[in-house]
């Protein structure tokens, strides 16, 4: 037996779309009930964080980057493939052909998407950066007061929330918003 056959590569397992989460958790805790831990390096479903806002609440949810796809590192020699394949939902692996072996990545195409993975993962913490500076004029743009304009007075970047001023009826009033509820001007 070679060395090479004992480095775990990277293979994508066609899943059905929308479940990529749930099958991820179905795979890892059928293979770590059968003692085949060491064969599995890592599955990843490489997803971003998406910000949304509804009914005047920011939701957080995960958006999976690829649907459909699970991506996972493994020695799959022996049975691996076969309870891969056998778990619900999954449809089987990208690149192989009738009956054949599932094909793995090229080393191009895993840089491609775990650098992807990285640059989501990145986003993600510079999506923390704030955005606003004090004297800045914003645009309030969710709840009560949505499509005022105000100035920014101060920020508190613990609670990721600004003090707007805000004039109402020809008065000035101070307004406390998170940042998701304005927008600059």
């Amino acid at each position: 037996m070679s060395e090479a056959v004992l480095e775990n590569k990277w293979y994508v397992v066609r899943a059905v779309s929308g479940q990529e989460n749930k099958i991820k958790s179905y795979i890892e805790n059928e293979i770590s009930r059968l003692g085949y831990d060491s064969f599995v390096d890592e599955i990843l479903v490489p997803s971003e964080k998406v910000i949304q806002i509804r009914k005047g609440k920011k939701i957080t949810k995960d958006k999976v980057y690829f649907p459909g796809y699970i991506m996972i590192k493994a020695n799959l020699t022996g049975e691996i493939p076969h309870i891969i394949k056998g778990i619900t939902n999954v449809i089987g692996f990208l690149g192989e052909t009738k009956g054949g072996e599932p094909v793995p990545l090229r080393k191009s195409e895993v840089n491609r998407m775990l650098g992807k993975v990285d640059e989501l993962s990145l986003q993600n913490e510079s999506n923390i950066i704030i955005p606003f500076t004090t004297g800045q004029n914003v645009k309030v743009i969710d709840g009560p007061f949505n499509g005022f304009d105000g100035t920014i007075e101060k920020i508190n970047e613990e609670k990721r929330k600004l003090e707007v001023m805000v004039k109402i009826f020809g008065r000035k009033t101070p307004l406390e918003l998170s940042y998701m509820q304005v927008e600059k001007i």
